[in-house]
C-alpha cells in the first residue's frame, strides 16, 4: 500500500492581505475557524503565522500564538502544530523565539527553521548562521521539533552540518520549497536532487511558490512524499489567475489528487509516532 500522505496546512503566511484576497485568515478567530474547516476535510499538521489583530501585520507575540493554539486544541487536541519563527520581519533572537516559550496545552510541537538566508521577490529572509544555530538550540532545550525549511540543496547540506554539531536530532521533518525566484526552481531535477540529499530518517513535503504549488504538490503525491499547501504560498486556484482560492478549495483539490493516487491522509497520530513527538491530548513536543 502507498505511504499515507502528510498534509501540512499553511493558512495565512506573512504576505497575503485582505486587499489581495478576502479568503486569507488574519485574526485569531479567522485562523482558528479555517483550521477547524481544514480538520474536517483532513490534514496532518498546521504551520501557523500570527498577525496583529489591529494592523494585520505579522507578529512574533507568543500571547497571540497562544490564543490561536488554544482555539485549535479545543477541537483538535492531537493535531501537530508548528509556529513560524520567520526572519523576514524580525531580527532579534528574543523576538523570533518568543512563541517557543509557550507552556502546557499551548506548547507548540514544532517551530519553523529556515536553514539559511534567502531573497524573495521583494524582501529578504535573514537567517545568519548564529541565528539558525541559536533557534535550533532553543528548540532542542524546549523539546520542540524543528520544521526544517530548505529552499535549495545548500540548505539541506547545512542541516547535515547542524546534525554533526548536535543541534539537530533524528527523526527529521523537511519542507522543500521550490519555485522562489532566487532559489531552487519547481522542476523534477531540482526536487529530485533535494530529496536525494536528505539525511536518513527524514519525512518530507514539497511546497511550490505561487503557481508552482499545484505542480509540486502533485509531484509529491505521485512520488510518495507529503505536501505543504495553503494560501501562505499561493492565493490563486488556477494558473490563469481568474479565481482566488480559499484554503478549503486548495485542500479539497489535494484530497482529489490523493484519492486518484490511492493515498490516504496521514493522521496526526501517525506522524507523531514517526517524529517521536508526544501523543497530543495535553502532551506536546518531543
Amino acid at each position: 500500500m502507498p505511504e499515507n500522505l502528510i498534509i501540512n496546512f499553511t493558512p495565512t503566511g506573512m504576505i497575503p492581505t485582505k486587499a489581495m484576497t478576502s479568503h486569507v485568515p488574519v485574526t485569531v478567530d479567522e485562523i482558528v475557524e479555517d483550521v477547524r474547516k481544514a480538520c474536517a476535510i483532513g490534514i496532518t499538521m498546521v504551520h501557523l503565522h500570527a498577525r496583529d489583530e489591529e494592523t494585520g501585520e505579522p507578529t512574533y507575540n507568543k500571547d497571540l500564538y497562544g490564543d490561536i493554539i488554544k482555539g485549535i486544541r479545543e477541537f483538535a487536541p492531537e493535531l501537530i502544530i508548528c509556529v513560524s519563527l520567520s526572519g523576514r520581519n524580525f531580527k532579534e533572537l528574543e523576538q523570533r523565539a518568543d512563541p517557543l516559550f509557550l507552556e502546557g496545552d499551548l506548547k507548540p510541537d514544532m517551530g519553523s527553521l529556515t536553514l539559511s538566508s534567502l531573497n524573495f521577490n521583494q524582501t529578504a529572509s535573514m537567517n545568519a548562521p548564529s541565528m539558525v544555530q541559536d533557534l535550533a538550540r532553543v528548540m532542542k532545550e524546549r523539546g520542540i521539533v524543528p520544521e526544517l525549511e530548505a529552499f535549495d540543496s545548500g540548505m539541506i547540506n547545512y542541516a547535515h552540518y547542524l546534525k554533526t554539531k548536535g543541534l539537530l536530532d533524528p527523526p527529521f521533518y523537511f519542507n522543500l520549497l521550490l519555485g522562489n525566484i532566487a532559489c531552487a526552481q519547481a522542476t523534477l531535477l531540482h526536487a529530485g536532487m533535494m530529496i536525494n540529499e536528505l539525511p536518513g530518517d527524514s519525512q518530507w513535503s514539497l511546497a511550490g511558490i505561487g503557481s508552482a504549488q499545484l505542480k509540486m504538490n502533485s509531484v509529491a503525491i505521485a512520488m510518495g512524499g507529503g505536501v505543504r499547501v495553503g494560501i501562505e504560498d499561493n492565493i490563486w486556484f488556477d494558473s490563469q489567475r481568474t479565481r482566488l482560492a480559499s484554503n478549503q478549495d486548495l485542500l479539497e483539490r489535494i484530497h482529489v489528487i490523493a484519492k486518484a493516487n490511492e493515498r490516504d491522509i496521514m493522521p496526526a497520530s501517525e506522524l507523531r509516532g514517526k517524529l517521536n513527538l508526544k501523543p497530543g491530548n495535553g502532551r506536546y513536543g518531543r
